[in-house]
């Protein structure tokens, strides 16, 4: 096509990726307010222009498990490559204070659900952050308090909520029926449920074959779309098994996805649900197999007591390798972080989840294709959210009227450099970032004093 002004944006000669139609070829890309206008061989003009030659160009990445929603974590992510972070596990109570406080002051694209697991410690008068105290996570509801749950899940879906997000093993107290009755609600709005699952491992009875067809049921039952968190520090040893369900599920037509991050241990926090008494059996490991993130030292029982009594984020190194590249490779997994930091501490999957993908897994190991690594990291998590949120449809793709959400990389260099002592160091060879047309990353440096991210909201009713 034939654009007769400057371009806001060109980039040129790059190696243009896209998922959704297979399109392998180098290119030129001119931008305009903020969305693709122009993919051409054709010499473009440009009011600013990335010289791209030799590297790979690709949609932005979207990682639909972000919980670290605040700068630190936006900037550590869009030197990784994404442009739209997502807050759909343990989402928020409140969808329009959530939204209006990143408001023109994010450095990528942002959302959220709205959260079982907030609403409900709001309700308990749980003191707990992200995740339930030990103690009122195990208190059941009454049949009024889930009857206010599901109300103040409808408020928020009706004001623009992404999905309904569950931490169902952080509230061991919600019976099933609770769990349901939310199914129902977020089915009502054609929302799909994003669940960390009740169970974990293999040891029967809380076994996560257990929790995942607690899942299936819920989705059966109701219509509810529902999207399987972190499937492979669930499963662990069991993962294989859970993605064959989810697979034989999706062929008799029941409307489940799931996710995975690269790494082989897990976060959260030591204060809750998932430490009560019998955790070493279920997690498979003991005292030393934890590690204090604010430290890095690993735990023995006095200062697994003492940790536990303050609470405060812990690293599980918990999860086979065999079982991390099952979960990476499987066809049926989009990449996502489940990442967090704080302070320069936390897990290095926040800072270098998806260039460990494109370095280790694709380039290293050759246990993906670029293009199959690409799907799972823009594609896959677009689609999924799609139906009930459509600006999703403008993202995850490289195509004329696109929104400008790319990443540009050196398909030869890129890697991840995060490790637990340093969770919050940048990876090598994602070069440039591109958020709505505005570049946020730039020659591997962020950009200062830019805020193009854009609130992804479904529509409000």
């Amino acid at each position: 096509m034939s654009y007769k002004k400057p371009y806001d944006l060109v980039i040129t000669g790059a190696r243009v990726l896209d998922p959704e139609s297979g399109l392998d070829t180098v290119q030129n890309i001119g931008i305009v307010d903020g969305q693709i206008e122009d993919l051409s061989l054709s010499p473009m003009q440009g009011n600013d222009v990335i010289q791209a030659v030799g590297l790979a160009v690709s949609p932005g990445f979207i990682d639909m498990h972000s919980h670290g929603q605040d700068d630190e974590n936006y900037r550590a992510q869009a030197q990784d490559g994404v442009t739209t972070a997502l807050e759909l596990e343990v989402g928020t109570a409140n969808i329009n204070n959530w939204y209006s406080s990143r408001a023109d002051s994010s450095l990528i694209n942002y959302g959220a659900s709205i959260g079982h697991i907030p609403i409900r410690m709001e309700l308990m008068g749980d003191p707990g952050s992200i995740v339930p105290m030990s103690g009122t996570a195990n208190l059941p509801c009454s049949q009024e308090e889930i009857d206010e749950i599901k109300s103040r899940l409808e408020t928020g879906l009706r004001q623009g909520a992404l999905a309904v997000g569950f931490g169902i093993q952080y509230t061991p107290g919600a019976s099933r029926w609770e769990i349901l009755e939310s199914f129902r609600v977020a089915s009502k709005h054609g929302a799909p449920c994003h669940v960390h699952m009740r169970g974990m491992g293999h040891v029967e009875p809380n076994s996560s074959m257990n929790g995942l067809e607690e899942l299936i049921a819920a989705s059966s039952v109701t219509g509810a779309p529902t999207h399987v968190c972190h499937i492979s520090s669930s499963g662990m040893r069991s993962s294989s098994h859970l993605l064959q369900t989810i697979g034989e599920s999706q062929s008799r037509g029941l409307d489940i996805t799931t996710e995975c991050y690269p790494y082989t241990a897990a976060l959260t926090d030591i204060s809750s649900a998932m430490f009560e008494d019998g955790w070493q059996k279920t997690l498979g490991i003991d005292y030393d197999g934890l590690e204090w993130t604010k430290t890095g030292e690993r735990l023995n029982k006095q200062s697994f007591t003492k940790y536990r009594e303050q609470g405060g984020m812990v690293v599980m190194h918990m999860i086979p390798e065999e079982t991390e590249l099952a979960a990476v490779t499987s066809p049926l997994t989009s990449i996502a972080t489940d990442g967090w930091l704080k302070k320069g501490k936390g897990h290095p999957r926040t800072s270098g989840s998806y260039s460990k993908v494109l370095g280790k897994f694709v380039r290293e190991d050759g246990s993906l294709t670029l293009m199959e690594a690409l799907r799972k990291m823009t594609l896959m998590p677009a689609k999924r959210l799609e139906e009930k949120t459509p600006a999703m449809r403008r993202k995850g793709r490289v195509k004329i009227g696109s929104d400008a959400d790319l990443a540009i990389f050196d398909p030869e260099t890129v890697i991840d450099q995060a490790t637990f002592p340093l969770p919050n160091l940048p990876p090598k060879g994602i070069t440039h970032v591109i958020v709505n047309g505005t570049p946020v990353v730039r020659n591997g440096k962020i950009q200062e004093n830019v805020f193009p991210g854009k609130a992804v909201r479904s529509p409000i009713t």
